[in-house]
């Protein structure tokens, strides 16, 4: 991909952490572009680096070296509250852990993203429900998290992932604790996104089931890519 082709641009990436007196270098070095409609798989054991990928590729957190542009901007220089407007308006969100607010609804948790942008409370409503039924979720609108399996959890995340159309979405083993049926699932919703919406997902997993879906494969080993297909 040239560079002119890049939405979102990682260069020169690198990350440490301080683990009581052990220094941790989580990632040296990555080099990494997404395209619109990109499929994107960061594969890697354990340590590799993927979740601290993600982290900084969504700007939850920053580089201690290297750049991140977004549609040929740097972010860098920006503060807290622009990068958290970009991640509001820009990005969607998928974790593992679902992350979901317990005491809202399905439809409430939905709802979340687009009234932090300021979205009129029935625009909210509507949309809310078009979307869990697009994921088919509807009749659990009213469901809050602990009356939902594993598989609908995950599926009310991704709605509210793309509550506020984000050109990117960023997920991080978002399979792991699904199924095979409710995992093939959640990878047949992402991969609708790509295809239809042409929104770049960049998936950090080592799953099987989620690499063989992949467009591209980015393999890191102890902070660093290793290799790409």
């Amino acid at each position: 991909m040239s560079r002119m082709d890049a939405l979102l641009e990682g260069t020169g990436l690198a990350r440490a952490y301080r683990l009581g007196a052990t220094r941790v270098e989580a990632l040296a070095g990555v080099d990494i572009r997404v395209g619109r409609g990109d499929f994107v798989v960061l594969e890697g054991p354990s340590g590799s680096g993927k979740t601290t990928l993600v982290n900084l590729l969504g700007l939850l957190d920053r580089p201690d070296q290297g750049a991140i542009t977004l549609d040929g901007r740097p972010v860098a220089a920006m503060d807290e509250d622009e990068r958290a407007d970009l991640r509001r308006d820009r990005f969607g969100f998928v974790f593992q852990t679902f992350n979901l607010v317990p005491v809202l609804t399905a439809l409430e948790n939905v709802e979340v993203p687009m009234a932090l942008r300021g979205m009129d409370r029935r625009a909210q409503d509507e949309k809310a429900r078009r979307l869990l039924a697009s994921v088919g979720l509807a009749g659990k609108e009213t469901q809050r998290p602990d009356l939902l399996s594993g598989g609908e959890r995950q599926r009310v995340a991704i709605a509210r992932s793309v509550a506020n159309d984000p050109e990117i979405v960023l997920a991080d083993e978002p399979t792991a604790s699904l199924d095979t049926r409710n995992a093939d699932a959640v990878l047949d919703l992402l991969e609708t996104l790509c295809a239809e919406r042409k929104v770049a997902v960049v998936v950090a997993s080592h799953d099987a089931r989620v690499v063989a879906r992949a467009r591209r494969v980015v393999t890191l080993r102890d902070g660093r890519v290793v290799g790409e297909r």
